[in-house]
């Protein structure tokens, strides 16, 4: 068996792949280095020569091969190496008849437990979804805390503001639902360690992302202030990365994206990295597309350690275009498929029906026109 075909495709802001074998089984992968996935294309195609040719199954050789060919990183390399890997895994998953989470180890859990990412508005707007979250079956939310006009506010207001806010979602779903709260990488160290502490009273499920990815140190000075568990790594590349938050960083859920972290081949071993520590996984899977939230799932289902899925509800295009049947969530579980590989397929027609969506360039400014922390 032979790969004989690379095919790349951008509908929304999600990069999918799929290699074709002379034998006519097929694999698809997704990057989710969403901000520029015409970047990762371009990488993903520099990659043809060595996959045209190549049998599919040592994937673990692949993914080696290609990560060291250049040794280069970053997002774009990152979400092409993901998103072959993930297609390379499906085509094994194929080939020898059983779901991605049977030849990884087998179950782990019987479904995956979504957590529903709340949309933004005021204060009583998201307290209200997440009402309405715990209505529709889901035991966990997560609310995304800092929101668009907290750049402009002063210190004193701002935490006060977030407070109200945490304390309004808290009252609204009650103690037997999991709140996770994320601040998006607004923040500095000092003011985080403040709002952290201010926090506490509310028994988050995590706090995430305070500060910018840039620093280790910095993130674990937050760490060693605050008693809410911490959670980081949805920009992180590879288990290296990870593998200085998980022992040096304070972190107690990480949080890889099976889009950028090295597909399937990487992201079990940086599972592995947090099982060692007594660390939970969170994936990240917010704004990813249908292939990466399947193959998520996959991993949902063979990870031990794996905690729960973040999740938006998309019951139609174009989540629901390109592809021919979306992982299905019941009553605030995401159910795992019991088919060969991944367990879903491209729909070539829905791609064509639904063009690339330009993302732009913004950031939050200051009201003194400066670049606010994010």
């Amino acid at each position: 068996m032979r790969i004989q075909e690379l095919e790349t495709f951008i509908s929304e802001n999600w990069l999918m792949v799929r290699l074709t074998t002379d034998n006519g089984l097929s694999g698809i992968g997704e990057s989710t280095f969403f901000g520029w996935p015409a970047a990762v294309q371009t990488v993903v195609e520099s990659f043809r020569e060595y996959l045209i040719g190549n049998d599919p199954l040592p994937v673990e050789h692949h993914f080696n091969f290609m990560y060291r060919s250049k040794s280069m990183r970053g997002g774009a390399i990152g979400g092409a190496l993901s998103a072959i890997d993930q297609a390379l895994w499906d085509i094994r998953g194929k080939h020898f008849e059983a779901p991605v989470w049977q030849l990884m180890g087998g179950r782990a859990r019987d479904k995956v437990r979504a957590m529903l990412v709340l949309n933004t508005g005021t204060k009583e707007e998201v307290a209200a979804n997440a009402a309405k979250a715990k209505q529709d079956g889901y035991t966990a939310v997560k609310v995304l805390l800092y929101q668009h006009e907290h750049a402009a506010m002063q210190h004193g207001e701002r935490i006060q503001d977030l407070v109200d806010r945490a304390a309004a979602i808290r009252e609204s779903i009650g103690w037997n639902v999991d709140m996770g709260i994320e601040i998006h990488r607004n923040m500095v160290p000092g003011e985080s360690i403040v709002l952290a502490q201010e926090l506490e009273k509310f028994r988050p499920y995590f706090f995430e992302d305070p500060i910018a990815p840039d620093s280790v140190l910095s993130f674990g000075e937050v760490s060693a202030k605050t008693r809410i568990p911490m959670a980081a790594g949805e920009r992180n590349l590879t288990m290296w990365e990870f593998r200085e938050y998980v022992e040096h960083g304070g972190v107690h859920h990480i949080r890889p994206d099976v889009g950028v972290a090295g597909g399937f081949t990487h992201f079990k071993k940086i599972c592995a990295l947090a099982e060692a520590h007594h660390q939970g996984v969170i994936p990240h899977a917010v704004p990813s597309g249908p292939v990466a939230t399947a193959a998520h799932v996959q991993m949902g289902a063979c990870i031990p350690n794996f905690e729960v899925q973040e999740h938006m509800p998309e019951d139609g295009p174009p989540f629901t275009s390109v592809v021919n049947s979306p992982i299905r969530l019941e009553r605030g579980y995401l159910i795992v498929p019991e088919t060969p590989g991944i367990g879903i397929e491209l729909d070539d027609e829905g791609i064509r029906n639904t063009p690339p969506r330009p993302m732009g360039t913004a950031t939050e400014l200051r009201d003194d026109g400066s670049v606010a922390m994010r």
